[in-house]
């Protein structure tokens, strides 16, 4: 099964894809979002080249498991998803994926300065990564 991952965020929203085969998934590059808005074109655009069987959405819940102030707004981008481009959405536990791939980015020799890295979508990969080792 071909998937594809989103990292939502209010500036950018990370990106992976992924496959049930290989059991493998792979940092995309991010998109831009405004307050949390993508340019829809580009979701539709990443739709048609990867044509997945199943979008995975992250969720960001806070470390007791309730949900946070983010949760409901990557709810709605999930559900937009779905409504527009009628393909299957599941959301996943997110939580922690930003601070991994910011240590990662780290690990790598990469900067603090994590505009200038694509933590958002490392964050991707591994929501696409705990899905795939579920």
């Amino acid at each position: 099964m071909q998937l594809l991952g989103f990292d939502y965020g209010l500036k950018n929203i990370g990106t992976a894809t992924g496959q049930t085969l290989t059991g493998t998934a792979t940092s995309q590059p991010p998109l831009r979002a405004r307050d949390g808005v993508p340019d829809w074109s580009e979701v539709e655009a990443l739709l048609r080249e990867w044509q997945p069987e199943l979008v995975l959405v992250g969720l960001p819940l806070n470390m007791d498991g309730t949900e946070s102030e983010l949760s409901a707004r990557a709810r709605k981008f999930a559900n937009r998803i779905h409504g527009r481009f009628g393909v299957a959405v599941e959301m996943v536990d997110e939580r922690l994926s930003s601070f991994e791939a910011k240590g990662e980015v780290m690990a790598r020799g990469g900067s603090r300065d994590y505009g200038k890295n694509p933590v958002d979508s490392i964050a991707a990969r591994l929501i696409v990564e705990t899905f795939l080792n579920r």
